[in-house]
């Protein structure tokens, strides 16, 4: 059977997505696009994310051509189409293609002719009228509380950067400085290496020989905030898929990574191969894992809203009832790691959230539970890190729209405690 083509493939993402809730990243590691070649799954990705990303656009220029909405599967072709033509797509090939993969459907054969006009028609008006539509808004359930923490105004600056997609971000083995001529990238004040245009990634210089790997800007914070030493004792507490334990390691500290999915793991175990370098992977429970470390980065499991910009199917997979539960988790496993620190160690506790119940408040809420524990408000006079970035409690929160001129950052918190 010969492999999908990539917008077929992208349709398939868009409807497990769409329509089972699934991640993205879910779906890749199961292997959802592993029949095409690398070229191929990186096209596919593309489509898919652009189309979620300029959903709300895309479904608002179908409603003008459509009496009801057609079954997802179709919708999602539509979907795609849309989102190919507006962005300068060749009319001929998105066209022919979309109606294609609808005359070839068991169940949906008979809508080909709907799928024909409705794009022939948004070729020739829907570029013109995609450029006016109002920058795509979050779902209400992740809209309402952000605005409520941050103002409307903000989270339009957000919505704004998670249009816009993002750039991609490497952290360098070596050099930054030299890295970043190496690619034709910017070195970013934190430190990071940043591609504009990277293309595929396996195919850049370095990639094979290990001298980099991709972590966004404000994920690489986190293991420079915790400043690991050399022959140090130190627990990456919720590893994969690895970029912190690889900082982490070649700041040659004595590394434990620690996940609980072995799937996971074994990404961190193939970054840490290419990388040429070397920790202690532990698949296990972070709560009810033993031992006594220096220094401790717990990423915790979160909700996940800083990533929009990279993820953009996280609102549309989510509906936020899962927080809950994560929060509990959260202040869980900060006091498990609480007791796993040597006298006078160090932990650094952070989450990919915009949200403040897991991050400001959960330390807010850790230093009532723990008398002795202290914030270093002081260890953020670090390089790139903008005094009005740190918080009341002395943790340090970071949002989209930081650097939003440069293709922004993830929205991270992250404190550095002292027992």
């Amino acid at each position: 059977m010969s492999p999908p083509s990539p917008r077929a493939a992208a349709v398939h993402l868009l409807d497990q997505i769409l329509g089972e809730h699934r991640l993205l990243t879910e779906l890749l590691a199961s292997g959802a696009l592993d029949r095409l070649d690398a070229p191929g799954r990186a096209r596919a990705q593309r489509l898919a994310t652009q189309t979620l990303r300029g959903m709300e656009r895309a479904d608002r220029l179908l409603k003008k051509h459509l009496r009801k909405p057609p079954p997802l599967h179709v919708m999602n072709i539509l979907r795609l189409g849309t989102t190919e033509l507006c962005l300068g797509g060749d009319a001929h090939g998105v066209v022919n293609d979309c109606v294609s993969m609808i005359a070839g459907h068991k169940r949906f054969a008979t809508l080909k002719g709907l799928v024909n006009a409705v794009l022939r028609k948004i070729a020739t008006d829907g570029p013109a009228e995609w450029a006016i539509l109002r920058v795509p808004h979050l779902p209400k359930w992740l809209r309402a509380p952000l605005s409520e923490a941050y103002g409307a105004e903000t989270v339009a600056g957000f919505e704004a950067v998670h249009f816009a997609g993002a750039p991609l971000d490497l952290t360098p083995k070596g050099d930054a400085a030299a890295l970043a001529e190496a690619l034709g990238g910017t070195e970013m004040p934190t430190g990071s290496v940043r591609l504009q245009q990277a293309g595929q990634i396996s195919a850049l210089p370095g990639y094979d020989s290990g001298d980099w790997w991709v972590q966004d800007a404000a994920a690489a914070i986190p293991a420079r905030l915790l400043n690991a030493q050399p022959g140090e004792a130190v627990l990456d507490m919720c590893a994969a898929p690895g970029g912190k334990t690889l900082q982490l390691t070649a700041a040659g500290a004595d590394v434990t990574a620690l996940d609980i999915s072995d799937a996971r793991m074994a990404r961190v175990r193939e970054n840490l191969t290419r990388t040429g370098l070397n920790a202690t992977l532990v698949t296990g429970d972070a709560l009810t894992h033993e031992g006594q470390y220096d220094a401790i980065l717990l990423d915790a499991p979160c909700s996940a809203t800083g990533t929009i910009r990279r993820h953009p199917d996280l609102p549309h997979a989510r509906d936020g009832s899962e927080i809950g539960d994560l929060i509990a988790l959260q202040a869980a496993m900060l006091d498990r790691a609480l007791g796993l620190l040597k006298p006078g160690g160090r932990m650094v506790y952070c989450t990919c959230s915009l949200l403040p119940d897991e991050g400001e408040c959960q330390i807010d809420e850790a230093l009532i539970r723990h008398p002795a524990l202290k914030v270093d408000r002081d260890a953020l006079a670090m390089p790139g890190i903008d005094p009005t970035w740190i918080t009341e409690e002395g943790g340090l929160r970071l949002r989209p729209d930081y650097w939003g001129d440069q293709g922004g950052i993830d929205g991270f918190y992250i404190a550095l405690l002292r027992i």
